[in-house]
């Protein structure tokens, strides 16, 4: 096989981008933001001045810095690009037109998938990491959902430590004391709301409570991470071996 060098690039094999929001809060494993949550190499790029207020206002003047940074991990190589903000969602759209690659910037991509396995009759759970802000058709239409009908929606923006952690972004995460926090949350809102028969984890510090919150509920789990392997196994696809 011959290979062909990419002008500028200084390394190969990163098949998922990844566009970062301006923070300061700890990215531990499972987290978007942490390297050793994937099986697979994915490359990083900070959207520059694109803090987590900015984001939770929707405020939609940064798209010139996010499109600079989606064209730098374009021009890298990567096959797909994601985000690490389910309110990216305000971008989805125009990033898809302005890019050559598939764009997935927001989990709640997953919502309407969900909503099609569990029933007409049933309700997807979506908690988040400000409900106040969440709750905007103008933005949830960015990823298909044109009514609240079969949708919960529950935040965590009035828990303290995920509050200081990553709203306030105090530079300190307890993950144990977060992960109480979400598990309550999700079991509050199952169990005022018995229809739900999923959940979704917008935030992308969530997934490393995914299975702690699954342990709880005894309900399946989307989140990110979720999001990301299975765009990954569609971008870059087993090559079979074995007997018959």
């Amino acid at each position: 096989m011959v290979y062909k060098a990419r002008e500028g690039q200084i390394s190969y094999g990163e098949a998922i981008g990844i566009l970062m929001l301006e923070t300061y809060t700890p990215f531990i494993p499972g987290d978007v933001g942490n390297a050793s949550t994937y099986n697979f190499p994915v490359r990083f790029e900070t959207i520059k001045g694109l803090t987590v207020k900015r984001i939770f206002k929707k405020d939609r003047s940064a798209y010139d810095q996010l499109l600079k940074a989606a064209l730098k991990l374009q021009s890298q190589g990567v096959r797909a690009i994601t985000g690490d903000c389910g309110f990216m969602a305000i971008f989805q759209e125009k990033l898809n037109e302005d890019l050559d690659i598939p764009v997935f910037l927001s989990s709640m991509l997953q919502v309407s998938f969900i909503l099609k396995i569990i029933g007409k009759s049933n309700k997807a759970g979506i908690l988040s990491a400000n409900a106040k802000s969440l709750n905007d058709l103008e933005l949830l239409k960015e990823v298909g959902i044109n009514n609240l009908d079969n949708i919960v929606i529950k935040g965590l923006e009035d828990y303290t430590n995920f509050n200081h952690s990553i709203i306030e972004e105090v530079g300190i995460l307890d993950s144990e004391k977060i992960k109480k926090e979400v598990v309550d949350a999700a079991l509050e809102m199952t169990k005022n709301n018995q229809k739900i028969r999923a959940i979704l984890l917008e935030c992308s510090v969530l997934p490393p409570y995914s299975n702690a919150v699954q342990k709880a509920t005894g309900l399946p789990v989307f989140d990110y991470i979720t999001m990301i392997n299975f765009v990954y196994s569609s971008v870059v696809q087993t090559n079979y071996n074995g007997i018959y």
